[in-house]
């Protein structure tokens, strides 16, 4: 299998750090291919131009999403690894689904309704947070991002949602909680 992953946090010993290395370290021993799009190291653009939108309406991207659109194509799995700051993802992995997922390569319409093309890809999202998940529950925030990261964007392109795992109280975690979360990431993946 091929996967890609694309991780969005600029801290490398961050907790979303380990689970990068975590996923790869699990993925490579199950012998599949791995590519990691670290997108800060990178220096991905998030900024979606006049330009960047004019292309598209014709099907022309610049060469740097060009690039990613390519690593998507090469892949059958992605990971999407991000923490949630201010109730949502980080404007470089926003950027990104702005920039990479356009139409014509995420999505397209067939006479007004709307069509995912990414229907044989499959996606796993890891995302930490601050707050509890009881906090979350409490004012339906845990609803409201599955519903606009799974169902506005993941399965808007097509992708397959294997898994969104949440992890939360994130900036305290202890090392018990460490190592039951990369137990939980060794289960799915091992599925």
């Amino acid at each position: 299998m091929k996967h890609l992953i694309v991780y969005a946090h600029p801290v490398e010993s961050s907790l979303n750090g380990h689970f990068r290395k975590t996923v790869h370290d699990i993925l490579l021993q199950k012998g599949s291919e791995v590519i990691v799009r670290d997108l800060n190291q990178i220096g991905f653009n998030p900024v979606l131009s006049i330009e960047d939108m004019a292309g598209q309406r014709q099907g022309m991207v610049s060469p740097d999403v060009l690039k990613e659109q390519q690593y998507i194509t090469w892949s059958d799995n992605v990971t999407f690894i991000y923490p949630i700051w201010w109730t949502g993802m980080p404007a470089i992995m926003k950027g990104y689904i702005d920039r990479v997922f356009s139409y014509g390569f995420a999505y397209r319409y067939d006479q007004g309704v709307q069509k995912g093309l990414l229907g044989e890809k499959s996606a796993y999202i890891i995302n930490t947070h601050g707050k509890s998940k009881a906090e979350y529950e409490a004012i339906g925030m845990d609803k409201a991002l599955s519903l606009t990261s799974d169902n506005g964007i993941f399965q808007y392109c097509g992708f397959q949602i294997k898994q969104h795992s949440f992890f939360d109280g994130a900036d305290r975690a202890s090392s018990d909680h460490i190592e039951q979360w990369t137990s939980e990431l060794i289960k799915i993946y091992n599925r």
